[in-house]
């Protein structure tokens, strides 16, 4: 509120300010002089972060610390499957588990996590076999218990098979398990243990990459194999709830989770088994202890961070000002460049979940690009970014190798363009003014965001806004991150979204639940038996052809007629790349940050005072 008032207060400033001038015979400032004063202002802000991109050697540091953070509502559960499908859940306790790969975004290249791998290819077969080998003294530990369980290859095994491997975990593993052969059926990727530390991924198709297809997360057999037996899936899923004593929790990640008070926080305390060193052999992370305080929205994160009171903060546009205003702050906003993702505006085309009316508008390609012609883009970074983004038209991110900067949506803001468009399928204004179907139905319609984010309540509200201007109404509904989640996953009753979704953008096969047809997260119509479109059946095709294809020079031809599929069919609506900035607090180093690799947390420690 306070900050709203603000801005009330500088707009009278500016009107009064300019009244002031005219009266005095200066002469008025053209919209060319004005947008070159805001640029100006933006740039004065820039000058005042620091940029310090990752990729370079972190210095030596000293066990020891508390980090404190925050997040915006409580954990729904601290269950690694159900984790798997809700990002902040993840968020939570993913700093218990790891990978078994590693990516290095500023190398390009793979390398060993948990394990090592061995990729060899059979040319005249024509199948692949990855070998993984797990390092020794990797242990399942927890925080109360002085049991030391090797980590095996049987904890891996057991995940690929019954965790991700059983459709009935509904996991986004499941489809990736799955190669389409040349003749068009399907095979499977078989696992097979060699040793108690080594086991390997057999391929009945030479594929692209292979280690981003196997690299998950899994869990301790010896807790979920019992569960399963017992209870099925549902066994497994009511392992690790909320009202679980999370000591109890078990750990080979950088962190054990020793206390969560609903409400008002979750501790981490420092794993000393964790397998990562230093250079001088000091095991990681530097960070003896982390507070994650749990506050309702990001205003009082912003407060927090502002009053001292936490040690990084996400800063969004709005907080600039405020936060390098400060004369001699003891934080630092770090510039971390473009982001790579984009948050969406996506319209249901579940013809089972919604009205008819819905459906007959939401699936036609002519309205959804027409939509597109109504997202005003600019608007949106001078207004809610504070004209620190960019236009996010572009489908594949920067860093992917397959990236084209010129193939671009090309439906972008013009509502005299919206309208014919939209007059192509039939809508059209009544005498009132209000769009109007071909059967006479109103056109309107919700938009579903998330309550705790501003800036993508901000963005609907603009978004409505435009469309009401030709006379289209709608209706702005925040709501739980968590209800969301639910109406994308397994409710499917929702109308519009705005909506983000986490993980790298580094390959173009990321996602394979969100861009085949039959993934559980093709949230527009998921979970499909067959493509229900041709275009979403040549996407199919095009992804899978892309997977196998080592050829550069066809993986080019195959990936280019990929993007432009989708920006011309535009399921989903890319909307701005913000810039990323994030506040850190001075007392602590080894501070790198970037848009491509983020903050390694492993490496910050504590300067000496």
């Amino acid at each position: 509120m306070f900050r709203k008032n603000s801005g009330i207060f500088l707009l009278i400033n500016i009107i009064i300010l300019s009244l002031l001038i005219s009266s005095c015979g200066s002469k008025e400032l053209s919209l060319e002089e004005i947008e070159a004063a805001k640029k100006g202002e933006e740039n004065a802000l820039l000058a005042k972060t620091v940029s310090r991109p990752g990729g370079q050697p972190y210095a030596i540091g000293e066990v020891g610390g508390t980090w404190i953070n925050s997040v915006t509502n409580d954990p729904k559960t601290f269950n690694l499957i159900v984790a798997q499908t809700d990002a902040e859940a993840m968020g939570i306790i993913g700093s218990l588990y790891d990978y078994l790969a590693d990516y290095d975004p500023y190398t390009r290249e793979w390398k060993p996590n948990l394990a090592s791998f061995e990729i060899s290819s059979n040319e005249t077969e024509g199948t692949l076999k990855v070998i993984f080998t797990l390092k020794e003294n990797i242990f399942w530990t927890s925080y109360n218990s002085d049991e030391k369980i090797p980590v095996t290859s049987e904890d891996v095994i057991f995940w690929y098979n019954e965790v991700e491997g059983d459709p009935d975990t509904q996991s986004s593993g499941y489809n990736g398990q799955f190669l389409t052969m040349e003749d068009g059926t399907s095979a499977h990727i078989d696992i097979e243990k060699i040793d108690e530390r080594s086991f390997a991924f057999n391929f009945p198709r030479i594929i692209a990459n292979p280690i981003l297809t196997l690299n998950m997360y899994f869990g301790p057999k010896y807790q979920y194999a019992p569960a399963k037996e017992k209870g099925g899936v549902d066994g497994m899923k009511d392992l690790f709830t909320v009202d679980t004593d999370v000591t109890i929790l078990p750990s080979i990640g950088e962190y054990y989770l020793i206390e969560y008070t609903p409400s008002v926080r979750l501790v981490y305390a420092r794993n000393p088994h964790y397998w990562k060193k230093d250079d001088r052999g000091t095991s990681l992370p530097y960070r003896q202890t982390v507070i994650t305080k749990i506050v309702p929205d990001q205003n009082t994160e912003f407060l927090l961070f502002k009053n001292g009171e936490k040690d990084s903060y996400s800063v969004r546009p709005e907080d600039m000002e405020d936060l390098l205003s400060v004369e001699n702050p003891d934080y630092t906003v770090y510039n971390g460049g473009s982001a790579l993702g984009s948050t969406m505006l996506s319209f249901n085309q579940n013809p089972a979940n919604i009205e008819d009316k819905y459906y007959q508008w939401f699936s036609k390609k002519e309205f959804r690009q027409a939509m597109s012609r109504l997202l005003n883009r600019e608007r949106i970074i001078k207004q809610v970014y504070r004209g620190l983004a960019e236009p996010a038209l572009g489908f594949f991110a920067t860093a992917n190798p397959y990236y084209d900067e010129t193939i671009k949506n090309q439906y972008t803001y013009d509502p005299e363009k919206a309208i014919e468009l939209l007059a192509s399928v039939g809508i059209k204004p009544n005498s009132d003014g209000k769009m109007t179907d071909k059967d006479g139905n109103l056109v309107e319609f919700d938009i579903t965001v998330g309550a705790d984010n501003t800036i993508r309540i901000d963005t609907a509200n603009i978004f409505a806004d435009e469309c009401g201007k030709i006379g289209l109404t709608v209706n702005v509904k925040p709501l739980d991150f968590q209800k969301v989640v639910e109406m994308l996953l397994s409710t499917y009753d929702w109308q519009a979204v705005i909506i983000g979704f986490g993980g790298s953008n580094y390959w173009p096969t990321k996602g394979n639940n969100v861009w085949l047809s039959n993934g559980n997260l093709h949230f527009w119509n998921p979970l499909q038996s067959e493509p229900a479109t041709e275009w979403e059946a040549r996407v199919d095709y095009l992804y899978n052809e892309g997977s196998y294809t080592v050829d550069r020079v066809k993986a080019v031809e195959i990936w280019t007629e990929y993007q432009k599929i989708i920006l011309e069919q535009l399921p989903v609506i890319y909307q701005v790349h913000p810039l990323a900035f994030i506040g850190i607090r001075n007392k602590w180093d080894n501070v790198f940050y970037d848009t491509l690799g983020g903050t390694d947390g492993n490496y910050l420690f504590l300067k000496e005072e």
